[in-house]
């Protein structure tokens, strides 16, 4: 649990200074590579938890992770070649997926409950994470009305989805 908290920790510092440090905040294209980025985790993350978890539980959660996170990303897609925009990798981007692959390499040297039981905590965190980024940095930092708007109604979901996992953490022991 404390390893998950520190993960999530070390998201919400990514998301959150990285900008900061330049004091500058981040531009649209930088934002909308953040998003995919994000998305692109937890759908990862959700393909793992997929081929790996017996529970019923966790493998329906997975699987709304995967097609929701899959469903916003694709509307980001859209939205970036209407507006003829190319997503602009930075920092935050590299640091949320380098920090992602460490912890994908901890799931997999796990199995059964405690592969399910670390998944869900990892998803509480990530999503707890996340979320508060779209809030204080991305949602106030987008210059375009249609991208801040994708990410309003992102943020509205993945509220949901934080919801479902800490129920769900909550009945995995």
């Amino acid at each position: 649990m404390l390893k998950r908290m520190l993960a999530a920790t070390c998201i919400a510092a990514a998301l959150g200074t990285a900008s900061i440090a330049a004091d500058a905040k981040p531009t649209d294209p930088q934002i909308a590579h953040i998003a995919y980025t994000a998305g692109q985790i937890d759908v990862t993350a959700a393909e793992q938890a997929l081929k790996k978890s017996k529970n019923t539980e966790v493998i329906e959660f997975a699987k709304t992770m995967e097609r929701d996170h899959k469903a916003v990303n694709d509307q980001a897609l859209a939205l970036v070649k209407k507006l003829k925009v190319t997503p602009e990798d930075n920092e935050i981007s590299q640091s949320l997926s380098t920090q992602a692959s460490k912890e994908l390499t901890t799931l997999d040297a796990l199995d059964g409950a405690a592969f399910d039981k670390a998944y869900v905590e990892n998803e509480v965190a990530y999503h707890k994470s996340v979320n508060d980024a779209l809030a204080k940095v991305l949602i106030p930092s987008a210059q375009n009305k249609e991208l801040k708007s994708l990410l309003e109604t992102g943020l509205t979901l993945f509220k949901q989805h934080q919801t479902h996992a800490e129920h769900l953490a909550s009945m995995i022991k």
